[in-house]
């Protein structure tokens, strides 16, 4: 078997179907498939509308979609500088082995430190040892004195609600 030519390249609006059903391949490896309702008009705006609010890189393998990753800026107050928060990473079952995990890792590596970026994050559920094994092969430490705190639906409509100035 020939070994595939693999590329990484930035998503296009044209890509907008595709990172739908990557989106909803992730979530369903993820154990989340009800969770994932954005549309692809909520991803074409988001990703690529007047202020695009994330980035996606898509990995293939001889010009078949493999998978992608989606990132975003954040800011450390602490740093004085913007950072990058990796949203999703996946790439697809069969073509886990070739090494596109760790490249779409190291293209987002060099995306943060070309834009001069103080860190480079992500989370990663705590049941997917294959995914931490693997983050921890690329030098990545758990910041587990951190815990993720979250306002959606119900939780975060009351809240905005509230005391308005």
């Amino acid at each position: 078997m020939d070994t595939p030519i693999l590329t990484i390249r930035p998503a296009t609006v044209e890509d907008v179907a595709l990172v739908a059903q990557l989106i909803r391949e992730l979530a369903e490896y993820e154990r989340l498939a009800d969770a994932a309702v954005a549309t692809e008009a909520d991803l074409r705006e988001q990703l690529f509308g007047e202020r695009p609010a994330a980035e996606v890189l898509v990995a293939e393998a001889d010009g078949e979609a493999a998978g992608f990753a989606l990132f975003f800026h954040t800011f450390s107050t602490f740093l004085g500088k913007r950072g990058l928060y990796l949203e999703d990473l996946f790439v697809r079952p069969a073509f886990r082995g070739l090494g596109l995990g760790r490249h779409l890792m190291a293209a987002l590596a060099r995306i943060a430190v070309q834009r001069g970026c103080g860190r480079f994050e992500w989370s990663v559920l705590d049941w997917n040892e294959p995914a931490i094994g693997f983050y921890r092969a690329l030098g990545a430490s758990a910041m587990d004195e951190w815990t993720v705190q979250r306002l959606q639906g119900k939780a975060l409509r009351a809240l905005a609600s509230r005391d308005a100035l």
